[in-house]
């Protein structure tokens, strides 16, 4: 390790204790920033930092191997967002950085603008520390929550919905961001179809949340889409399936009827306008289309209705077509329209009745007149 390597080193185990030195009248809006602007800050380090090298000759050799890692930092939090301990090792590296241009000889005089760059960056240091700070107080927070599930969100308007109405089926739609935002009024306007979703959920927290959220709501059928979270979560394919299975009993004995949607394809075509829209790497297609697979076959075995939303809405690169969604992954409103009648047509398959193949009996005119 050469010597510069060496006093960054000591600086940050020096500094390991105490809290960030915040810089006079610079407090940033909020602590925890949102995946685009991590990316945006990711940018600006990147830009920094290269011209920290030509205004400091020495930093651009000591500095090299910190500014490759905080370059790979930067592109796992762009495909893994707001992951703890790639956002320590970044702040880590910035830090270091930022030693380092302590250490080595500056020429004099040195600029004003090279000065204001640094400044800049132990700044942006500061704000990624509240940041790391804030995510792990929230996934904190996460792990000791009474309601990991998010069962009071939907508590209160579990209360006020009344019984379902005599020859008028109820459908539950139970799922995560995609069912979230879907106004089902607004698609479905002449049927009793109740909105369950919560954005970011998981298999795992519909189970949690069936009972109130599903069973108690006393609807003819349930339709679940959910899954594309657990694959972004890299949650065991296995363990996906035992979730459906479990969502699939827990219907079953309360003499709910099961609709299972396909997981919906993902793209990548809106990248350039977001770096957090480039979905492929957190849910890959292969996933995606082996877990659809399993999901439909375990329909056919149990007497399920599959509702496969997949196939409409891929397109010949096996992604999710540009004009069906605005981000890559949630459907826009002309998703929604492909998606609608796909479901009704699912729910009606589902809660029609039963047609019976035997013929009425010819009565005979003796049998009449009695």
């Amino acid at each position: 390790m050469t010597r510069p390597m060496l006093l960054a080193s000591a600086i940050l185990l020096a500094s390991a204790g105490s809290g960030p030195a915040q810089a006079p009248g610079i407090q940033p809006s909020t602590p925890l920033m949102p995946n685009a602007q991590i990316n945006e800050l990711c940018g600006r380090l990147g830009e920094l930092m290269d011209a920290g090298g030509v205004a400091i000759p020495d930093l651009q050799r000591a500095a090299a191997p910190v500014i490759e890692n905080t370059r790979q930092n930067c592109i796992q939090l762009r495909l893994r967002p707001a992951r703890a301990q790639v956002t320590y090792s970044l702040l880590t590296n910035l830090r270091a950085y930022l030693a380092l241009a302590d250490s080595v000889p500056k020429p004099f005089p040195f600029s004003e603008a090279a000065q204001q760059q640094l400044t800049e960056l132990r700044n942006d240091a500061n704000r990624l520390d509240s940041h790391f700070r804030a995510l792990i107080e929230a996934r904190d927070r996460q792990l000791t929550s009474p309601d990991p599930a998010n069962l009071a969100r939907y508590a209160e308007a579990n209360r006020k919905l009344p019984p379902p109405a005599p020859g008028r089926p109820r459908v539950v739609f139970f799922g995560d961001s995609i069912t979230d935002i879907w106004r089902l009024n607004e698609y479905f306007p002449d049927g009793d179809h109740v909105n369950r979703g919560i954005s970011g959920q998981t298999a795992g927290q519909l189970v949690q949340r069936m009972q109130d959220d599903v069973v108690n709501l006393h609807p003819a059928a349930v339709l679940i889409l959910i899954g594309t979270n657990d694959l972004a979560r890299e949650t065991p394919v296995t363990t996906i399936e035992s979730d459906y299975q479990m969502l699939a009993d827990m219907a079953s004995i309360n003499k709910i009827k099961v609709i299972f949607a396909s997981v919906l394809p993902v793209s990548d075509y809106h990248k350039d306008e977001d770096p957090t829209y480039e979905r492929r790497l957190q849910r890959p297609p292969a996933f995606i289309k082996a877990l659809n697979d399993w999901l439909q076959k375990y329909c056919t075995q149990r007497g399920y209705t599959y509702l496969d939303y997949y196939t409409p809405m891929v397109d010949p690169a096996g992604q999710l077509p540009a004009d069906l969604s605005d981000d890559g992954l949630h459907p826009n409103a002309k998703g929604f329209r492909v998606m609608a009648p796909l479901a009704s047509a699912a729910i009606a398959k589902t809660v029609a009745p039963p047609v019976t193949s035997e013929k009425p009996k010819k009565r005979g005119f003796a049998s009449i007149l009695k």
